[in-house]
């Protein structure tokens, strides 16, 4: 009796089960991987499409409210975007511009006067003797780094602009192109998605311009009103930095403390008093109102947002990080609450 040799039969069940994971753990590696290298060119798209976002929802207002035909809306909304800003660069631009020209020319002495009342002498002067020293060669190369950074940051906000425009111009025509990357069953819940997410944003962005003008404004009248120097654009700082959570308003507090403490003790409290007063107003009267409107996050989630997207991505990180943790919750609720925990996928 000839007994035929055994068949190679491959591998059974649980060894194909077990490198079909492994396969999959890599493949999450590798597109890990993928994304960190693209992080930065990823975090201008994000960008791009935060401002699409906001461009779309004011020509949505316009034609919502201001009864705007929808065909023109969007070239309405780029006008009025347009001839505000023209606006306020003619009629406060000479005056900030002035202030912030004052700001920068005093801060050496500025600098000083605060380090000798910690005693430190000369601090400024430490930094020419080791231009001196021949750090001046180093210190040429990096300003000439800086000023490729600088063409290249110049570069990308036109970019920016532009690809906002485009986006914000036709929507949905981009919605669909995303959305036709996932299985046909799959596609009206991704464009869902996609929606629940720039609705979110739009809420989060309004909020936070309506917190943005509120400091900027109130910091300003306070600074002036306790007679610090340059109270405009010590207000224009308070503003812009509030755009960062919990860390803006302290950098934009900063500046005025300095000045204060240069002056006097005294000045040194009215500008605290100024800041510590515009915080307490804006966190206990303006962000409740704020949050019945729009998203509300709570706080520890907005600080470990910028905390890991400052330490992954940097300063851009820092800036698009409640963003960012804004549209990870939306997918979280939507794609994992909704879509697995309450509803399970059916396996027939």
């Amino acid at each position: 009796m000839n007994e035929r040799p055994p068949r190679f039969s491959g591998l059974d069940h649980d060894d194909r089960r077990f490198f079909r994971r492994v396969l999959i753990v890599f493949g999450l590696f590798a597109m890990a991987y993928f994304f960190w290298l693209l992080a930065g060119t990823l975090l201008l798209v994000f960008a791009a499409i935060l401002i699409a976002v906001i461009l779309r929802a004011f020509s949505f207002a316009l034609e919502r409210h201001a009864h705007v035909p929808r065909s023109i809306s969007f070239y309405v909304a780029l006008f009025i975007v347009g001839v505000v800003l023209a606006g306020f660069v003619y009629f406060f631009g000479a005056q900030l511009q002035t202030q912030l020209t004052d700001l920068l020319s005093q801060l050496p002495e500025q600098i000083d006067g605060f380090a000798a009342r910690l005693g430190i002498e000369d601090p400024l002067g430490e930094i020419e003797s080791q231009l001196d020293d021949g750090f001046g060669a180093s210190l040429f190369g990096q300003a000439a780094g800086f000023g490729y950074t600088v063409v290249g940051g110049f570069t990308n906000l036109l970019l920016l602009i532009v690809a906002a425009i485009y986006l914000a111009y036709d929507p949905k025509l981009y919605r669909k192109l995303f959305a036709s990357l996932f299985p046909p069953d799959q596609r009206h819940g991704v464009e869902n998605v996609m929606l629940a997410t720039g609705a979110a944003l739009k809420k989060w962005f309004v909020g936070q311009m309506v917190s943005m003008l509120f400091v900027g404004l109130l910091s300003g009248l306070g600074y002036w009103a306790v007679g610090l120097p340059t109270p405009a654009a010590l207000g224009l700082i308070a503003g812009f930095t509030n755009f960062i959570p919990y860390i803006g308003p302290v950098l934009g507090a900063v500046p005025a403390l300095v000045f204060g403490f240069n002056i006097s003790l005294e000045m040194t409290l009215y500008a605290l008093l100024v800041a510590f007063a515009v915080q307490q107003l804006e966190g206990n009267v303006l962000v409740p109102l704020i949050q019945k409107r729009a998203v509300a996050m709570p706080p520890a989630v907005a600080l470990f947002a910028i905390i890991i997207f400052g330490v992954l991505f940097g300063f851009i990180g820092i800036l698009l990080a409640v963003p960012l943790a804004v549209t990870v919750m939306v997918l979280v609720r939507k794609v994992w609450i909704e879509g697995v925990i309450e509803h399970p996928p059916r396996h027939d």
